[in-house]
């Protein structure tokens, strides 16, 4: 078998996730389905982070393993490499339907244990959000939501600062059963950008099953005064000490986050870092 990375990205207006499911149009469904047909046979892809309905990717990452007979028949009597044939191939196929919200970046050989999801270093995401001030581009409407009022940009700056480090994201967090929701977030900025958009960027090491959208949604509670700029802060302190939260999560639109990129190491320490990625995470 031999190992591939791809690098993609899609538009998720029209996908229900990541994750294939039954009867539903999904990205690892119809990445799944294109590799079937230019391979030959069923690929599996396993996935640097799966990500919502509704939520979209500027740079994702994938890997999956080909056997000889596959290779061959996608090289076919050319003399491309399996990297180029399986990029151009698999491009035509992804728009054959006429649908271009699914775009293969490349493809390259990787090494046996580069694993797309546990030997990943980070991901970075980005949250668009309108309110008031705004200008709203009506190219862009699609990927920014609208927050009626004004948001105090500076004191939601102010309260990301406060929330960066490891810690238990359980406040902001849906758990899935036997996993932890300890991370590391090495980036939280709140910024307005030209046209007055507030755009919030983050980077963590991990993301738990809707962390990126409450932090938001955490963050748009302190913009419109309804909590203190400390309150983040003081939710994830509790946490880290073992009190459960209070209160239902405030997720934000999906339509608004765009996964923005994928960090590994060097190559040599892809096994490494997938053995630490994978041991349980604690706060010590």
């Amino acid at each position: 078998m031999t190992r591939f990375r791809i690098d993609l990205g899609y538009r998720g207006t029209d996908f229900h996730g990541w994750a294939k499911q039954p009867g539903l149009r999904t990205v690892q469904g119809k990445l799944e389905d294109g590799l079937a047909r230019v391979a030959g046979t069923e690929v599996a892809t396993v996935v640097a982070g799966r990500t919502d309905a509704g939520v979209h990717a500027r740079r994702q990452v994938v890997h999956l393993d080909l056997g000889d007979e596959a290779i061959a028949r996608l090289v076919g009597r050319s003399s491309r490499t399996a990297e180029t044939a399986l990029l151009s191939r698999l491009r035509g196929v992804l728009t054959a339907d006429g649908s271009d919200d699914l775009v293969v970046h490349a493809v390259s050989e990787a090494p046996a244990d580069f694993d797309a999801r546990f030997s990943a270093l980070w991901r970075s995401y980005r949250y668009r959000l309108a309110d008031h001030r705004s200008f709203v581009d009506p190219l862009l409407t699609a990927v920014t939501p609208r927050h009626k009022g004004e948001l105090d940009a500076e004191a939601m700056a102010e309260a990301a600062d406060e929330a960066r480090g490891l810690h238990d994201f359980l406040p902001f967090c849906k758990p899935r059963e036997g996993a932890t929701t300890i991370r590391t977030l090495h980036d939280l900025d709140v910024v307005r950008d030209d046209d007055a958009v507030i755009t919030i960027d983050l980077r963590a090491d991990a993301f738990c099953h809707h962390m990126v959208r409450a932090l938001v949604g955490g963050l748009i509670r302190v913009g419109s005064g309804a909590w203190p700029v400390t309150r983040p802060a003081e939710l994830l302190a509790e946490a880290d000490a073992g009190i459960a939260p209070e209160g239902p999560m405030f997720v934000t639109p999906a339509h608004g986050l765009v996964l923005t990129g994928v960090g590994y190491p060097a190559p040599e320490d892809y096994a490494a870092r997938a053995a630490q990625t994978m041991a349980r995470r604690d706060l010590d």
